[in-house]
């Protein structure tokens, strides 16, 4: 199993900035890719960014540019770190974990990104 906590989320002026973390622990050995999504009210779940054990890096064209997915290895951490953002980033950005099995995949509980125009 593997545990998955974010935090960083909060309320920000359109423009500005934000930190968002993932917190992994549990059979982390056991995940292939690791990626941030979000959902808004009323809309499907997103894919933002994805990063592989590899280090490849896969963003969403709304991400591109603004938003930078990396992970800390020596304390088990993903971050999302985010710039120039829009009301349109309004979200609860979720922590995704993907098993090597190819079909497990585990949730973080999210955390709540408001952005105020």
């Amino acid at each position: 199993q593997v545990q998955l906590v974010e935090s960083g989320g909060g309320l920000v002026q359109a423009g500005g900035s934000l930190r968002l973390s993932c917190a992994a622990s549990g059979s982390i050995f056991s995940i292939n890719t690791m990626g941030w999504y979000r959902q808004a009210p009323g809309k499907r779940r997103e894919l933002v960014a994805s990063l592989t054990r590899g280090g490849k890096t896969d963003y969403a064209d709304s991400s591109k540019g603004r938003f930078t997915i990396f992970r800390d290895n020596t304390q088990n951490t993903l971050y999302l770190q985010m710039h120039d953002l829009k009301p349109e980033d309004t979200a609860v950005y979720y922590c995704k974990g993907e098993h090597d099995d190819g079909y497990t995949d585990y949730w973080g509980q999210g955390t709540q990104v408001t952005v105020s125009s």
